[in-house]
Parts: C-alpha cells; sequence; structure tokens
C-alpha cells in the first residue's frame, strides 16, 4: 500500500480516536483538514458543523453520552453472555499486546471502547507507512494483515450499529428538550466512523460481517436488570429506521 494512504488512513484514525472522547480540545476546528484527508481517499467526509465554543462541545458530549457509556463499547452489542464478553475483551488485549499498543495513562478506557479501538488502527496504519517508506516488506504484511483481521473480527463489525444507536440516542435526549437533534455533532461524527471504517475495510479487501440490529441485544450482566430502554434494544434499532 502506498505510505501516503497509510499516512492518511492513521490521521483520520487519530483524529475520529480523540473526538469520542470527552473533549479536552475543540475537535471540530480540525474538520477542514480531516475533510481534505477523507476527500483524498475517496470517503464522503463528516460536514463541517456551525462554529461552537469548546465548552457547549463538552456539554453535548456529557449529554449524548453521560447516561449510556454502554454504547461506547464493543463488548456491549450483543456478546450472548459475560463470558462470551470476556473472551472478547481478552482477544483485543492481544491484539495491543502484540504490537505494544498499552491502554491505560492518562486516558483509562477499556480495550473496547470505540476510540481504543480507532486508536490501535491509528497505530497499525502509521507502522504501515513508516515500513512502507522504508521498504520493510515483511513488516508491512503484518501491519496489513493485522488491520484486516481486527476490522473483520471488531471494528468493522459493531461500528455502523455503534452509529445507528448514537442517532438514537441523541433523538431520546432531544426529546426532553436538552439537545437540539439539527445541531448535534455526535451523530454526523458517528455516521462519519461508520462510513470511513466500513469505506476502509473495503479498500483492505475484507468482507465484514456487520452486527444486525434485528438480532443483537444488549449483552446481559444481571438477570434482574432490564435492557427495555436501552438504545440498542432491537425495537429501537429496527430494520430501515436511519440516523
Amino acid at each position: 500500500m502506498d505510505p501516503e494512504v497509510s499516512l492518511r488512513r492513521s490521521q483520520i484514525y487519530a483524529f475520529l480516536a480523540a473526538a469520542f472522547l470527552y473533549p479536552q480540545e475543540n475537535w471540530t476546528e480540525d474538520l477542514p483538514v480531516v475533510t481534505d484527508l477523507a476527500r483524498g481517499l475517496e470517503v464522503e467526509p463528516m460536514p463541517v458543523p456551525p462554529a461552537r465554543s469548546l465548552e457547549d462541545l463538552q456539554a453535548e458530549h456529557r449529554r449524548t453520552f453521560g447516561l449510556t457509556g454502554s454504547l461506547c463499547y464493543e463488548t456491549e452489542y450483543g456478546a450472548p453472555n459475560e463470558y462470551f464478553q470476556a473472551h472478547q475483551l481478552a482477544d483485543l488485549a492481544g491484539f495491543y499486546r502484540a504490537f505494544g499498543f498499552q491502554v491505560g495513562g492518562t486516558v483509562r478506557e477499556r480495550p473496547d471502547h470505540i476510540a481504543t479501538e480507532l486508536e490501535f488502527m491509528h497505530l497499525l496504519a502509521l507502522k504501515a507507512a513508516l515500513a512502507a517508506q522504508r521498504d520493510e516488506r515483511d513488516h508491512l504484511q503484518v501491519c496489513l494483515d493485522a488491520q484486516r483481521k481486527f476490522l473483520g473480527e471488531h471494528l468493522g463489525r459493531w461500528v455502523p450499529l455503534f452509529a445507528r444507536a448514537l442517532a438514537t440516542q441523541v433523538r431520546a435526549v432531544s426529546a426532553g428538550g436538552s439537545l437540539d437533534p439539527a445541531q448535534a455533532v455526535y451523530p454526523a461524527l458517528g455516521e462519519f466512523a461508520a462510513r470511513f471504517v466500513t469505506a476502509d475495510a473495503a479498500r483492505l479487501g475484507v468482507q465484514v460481517q456487520e452486527l444486525d440490529p434485528r438480532t443483537t441485544r444488549p449483552t446481559p450482566f444481571d438477570p434482574d436488570f432490564s435492557c427495555a430502554g436501552c438504545p440498542l434494544a432491537p425495537e429501537t434499532l429496527r430494520e430501515g429506521q436511519t440516523p
């Protein structure tokens, strides 16, 4: 793969990873650059929203993700039981360990958080770009194979459903009058993430079997806990429902 292509991909993954975390900087100011990167990869970019302050962006993040943190975690999407969930987390940890990717530091999130998985793809794409520049073909092949496997088994499978659940969550919040869906940036960010990850998988020749909202249930963790109102519940993600 052309090192310039890998570098562009790496930069978009890094942007997305940072944007889904609680904002410490106003990431919307970087969208013009990200737009150019996306167009260079023939991916439809995220629309640039009206200018907003960092404080407004932080408030929207709290309203969007504050009450439904399960949106951002892969293993909350349909693991049949907590044992399979643990297996998936261990598989993710194995990917990270193989490439020296450590979860923790100042931002402590689970291995299956969307920002963590996006950051890992950023690392792999960056490693591929460096390997291509140095003509390290074996190293390049290892990095490309890992990206294909990670997209096919993890990130590519659940991000489209995440984007739909995120849009559903924002509509639910807006019904209470605390958020204007027409001005919300996170559903647009989720849609762009799904579009980019799907296109990236296709670029690498990966046939992804996406999670089906008709059969996906929230991962059970307590038999007395009701998930009826969760944005991941099947009745809120009916076939044909769009963000």
